[in-house]
């Protein structure tokens, strides 16, 4: 610990020129956003296991600022075989404030806040059907990213979204080679009969939702996403997105989240792609059958029993666990997830002890440096 405070230019990208990789256009490049550091390095190393040409990858991890210091020394205190990995934090991007991005702005909104973060008993037996979607990270800038990956990466062309709660198990470079046909969002489909379509996502009693779209419409899912930078610039989907999330301020037109403006933004120009390449419903169906998983490019524990949980599906959970342990970091790993998952409570074996925020990046950095 003391060596990272005495040299903390190691760890830090801060007042340096970046390197020329993080823009070249023809390199892969990934974008996670994320404040779960080992969930994100389970990503990259994942992805970084499975290429054939490492140093032809590109990882641009943000974070928010508590988690910066913890992000950037797991990053650089592990080996990715040549790959380039930036990480930021969100503040970084000036030009996401509350003047340009609605989120933001909503956020400052007195209604907006009461909703969220009043902490009233009566509220936890008032609309249970609903209560899931006042969790604030529903309004999270980090969630939120994803709609501005043009203007944070503008010399790029292409760029492959993960979420962190994903693991790859292919080469991904057969993406940049697909066809978009001029769409921008390359996602895999979800539909099936009557389910997950568009009536699920948004309020078709609105005469704005049901004039521009078709309940009927097949709903796509986030978590693995390519997307052409160049078309999105000339279709103009930042703008479209602004657009539609001023108008659902008062939350009349979809709940929340991310996957609702998205399917609006993408309505028309979204490029299906063939399932194989994102299996989803790890974190909550454990019907999935192995071969499914086992011919996936990308697993996708989407729901609420995440791998690093204790209610994690149990034949599940090692997909994820033996690729967070790549690193001799293995007991700090565990002690950073018990530490995130459990709401800064630090499981020492011993004694269960609670964690302030602002100790949860010193104390992983301690635990790190404990085991390098």
């Amino acid at each position: 610990m003391e060596e990272r405070i005495a040299h903390p230019d190691k760890y830090t990208d801060e007042g340096k020129s970046p390197k020329i990789e993080l823009e070249d256009p023809k390199l892969y490049h990934y974008a996670i956003f994320s404040d779960n550091v080992i969930a994100a390095s389970v990503v990259v190393n994942s992805a970084v296991k499975n290429t054939k040409e490492p140093w032809k990858h590109v990882f641009h991890v943000v974070t928010d600022k508590m988690n910066l210091g913890a992000m950037q020394v797991m990053f650089k205190m592990r080996d990715y075989n040549g790959a380039h990995i930036e990480v930021k934090a969100v503040e970084d991007y000036k030009f996401l404030n509350s003047s340009y991005v609605p989120v933001l702005k909503q956020l400052e909104s007195a209604n907006l806040q009461k909703f969220y973060f009043e902490n009233k008993l009566e509220n936890a037996t008032k609309d249970t059907t609903n209560m899931k979607f006042r969790n604030p990270k529903y309004l999270s800038i980090l969630n939120h990213l994803r709609f501005y990956l043009p203007e944070m990466y503008p010399k790029l062309h292409k760029i492959l979204f993960l979420d962190d709660d994903i693991v790859v198990q292919r080469d991904l470079t057969g993406l940049w080679e697909i066809d978009m046909d001029g769409k921008v969002n390359g996602a895999v489909e979800t539909c099936f009969g009557s389910f997950h379509r568009y009536a699920q996502y948004m309020n078709f009693t609105h005469p704005l939702i049901k004039a521009k779209f078709s309940p009927k419409a097949c709903a796509w899912a986030y978590g693995m996403n390519f997307f052409d930078l160049d078309a999105w610039r000339r279709e103009k989907c930042t703008e479209e997105y602004h657009y539609w999330q001023n108008l659902n301020e008062n939350r009349t037109l979809w709940k929340l989240g991310t996957l609702p403006p998205g399917l609006i933004t993408y309505y028309s120009t979204t490029k299906p792609l063939d399932k194989y390449w994102h299996v989803l419903g790890l974190g909550y169906n454990p019907s999935i059958s192995m071969d499914e998983i086992n011919n996936a490019s990308v697993i996708h524990f989407n729901g609420n029993m995440k791998p690093w949980l204790d209610i994690a599906i149990t034949q599940f959970r090692p997909l994820w666990t033996r690729k967070s342990k790549a690193s001799p970091a293995d007991n700090f790993e565990a002690y950073y997830c018990s530490l995130h998952t459990q709401r800064m409570r630090l499981c020492t074996g011993q004694s269960t002890q609670v964690l302030p925020s602002y100790a949860f990046a010193t104390r992983a950095i301690m635990l790190l440096s404990d085991q390098l």
